[in-house]
Parts: structure tokens; C-alpha cells; sequence
């Protein structure tokens, strides 16, 4: 049986990495989304937004980490690998700053192919910032929109993830598989 590699995706404070969580500790294997870490670790560097300050080298960064993230799944005996956010959300987002940025970005998003992409949309009511999370709520519809463009452009088919309670989120992903 082929493995399926299915990222969860969708604008910043849309439930992905409670769904992740919720993913693993079903005994899911689950790739965590690695922009927080990044994030944080040039904070402590003084640096407060890299993505702001520096956007194509916080892409570079995590490009190297989710194509990382890609080949540990590739070897991983799993039939089903869940990612918090996919390659192609780099370029979405740096679209949406309107950076622009080498062709290696979608080069790679053509390289490394996901079988299923999970969007969850804006939902206000969940919606929080925090010490990484710098956008707006309305910001936060922009990226969304970008990100499902970028992934159209990779010529993904994107399931939408309705409203509700992690379990039926959850529920939802796992039968539509």
C-alpha cells in the first residue's frame, strides 16, 4: 500500500495543530508545524518576526525543515503521515507579503507531492494571537486565500474542513481519506 501524506493547512489560528495533536495521540504519525520553532529561536537571537524581518531566509529555513519533515516520512513504516502545514504554504504565505522569491520554492512543491490537502478555514471564534502569531484575524482571511491558490497552482485538489469539535474535525479527515 502506497503512503499517504496529508498536510492540514489553512490560515494561522484555524485549529491545524489541535487537530495535529488530536492526530497524535490517536497514534497517528504526525509532522508538527516548524515556523513556531523557527520563530522562536531568533527571538532568542533578539529578532522578534523573522518572517517579517527576513522573509526569504525564515522560507529558506523552512523549506529545509518540511522537505526534512518529508523524507523522515518517507521512511517512515506508516501508512498515513499527517503534516502541519505542506511546502506550498511557504509560498502562499511569501505571496501574500508579496516577497518575491526563487523558483526553487514551487520547484520543490512539484517535487515533493502530498496525496490529500486538508483546508481549514478562518473561524473567528477560535481565532487567537500570541507570542508567534502576529496576524490579524482579517490578515488571517488574506493568507487563507493565498494558501489555496498556491496550492491550485500545484494542481492539488483541497478538501475543506468544516466548523466543530475537534473529534468531528478529525472524523471528518480520517473519512474522507
Amino acid at each position: 500500500m502506497k503512503q499517504k501524506k496529508i498536510v492540514i493547512t489553512g490560515g494561522p489560528g484555524t485549529g491545524k495543530s489541535t487537530i495535529i495533536d488530536h492526530l497524535i495521540q490517536m497514534q497517528f504519525t504526525c509532522m508538527p508545524e516548524i515556523s513556531r520553532t523557527i520563530t522562536k529561536e531568533a527571538q532568542l537571537l533578539g529578532i522578534d518576526q523573522l518572517f517579517l524581518k527576513d522573509p526569504l531566509l525564515f522560507s529558506e529555513l523552512l523549506l529545509k525543515g518540511r522537505i526534512e519533515q518529508y523524507e523522515s516520512a518517507v521512511n517512515s513504516p506508516s501508512d498515513k503521515v499527517f503534516f502541519d502545514r505542506g511546502i506550498p504554504d511557504i509560498h502562499g504565505y511569501m505571496d501574500f507579503l508579496g516577497t518575491k522569491y526563487p523558483e526553487v520554492y514551487t520547484q520543490k512543491s512539484k517535487e515533493f507531492r502530498y496525496s490529500h490537502v486538508f483546508m481549514m478555514p478562518p473561524w473567528k471564534e477560535i481565532y487567537t494571537t500570541d507570542s508567534e502569531r502576529y496576524e490579524s484575524y482579517e490578515q488571517s482571511l488574506t493568507i487563507y486565500e493565498y494558501l489555496q491558490e498556491g496550492y491550485r497552482k500545484m494542481d492539488y485538489s483541497i478538501t475543506r474542513v468544516p466548523e466543530g469539535s475537534i473529534t468531528d474535525r478529525v472524523n471528518f479527515i480520517l473519512n474522507s481519506l
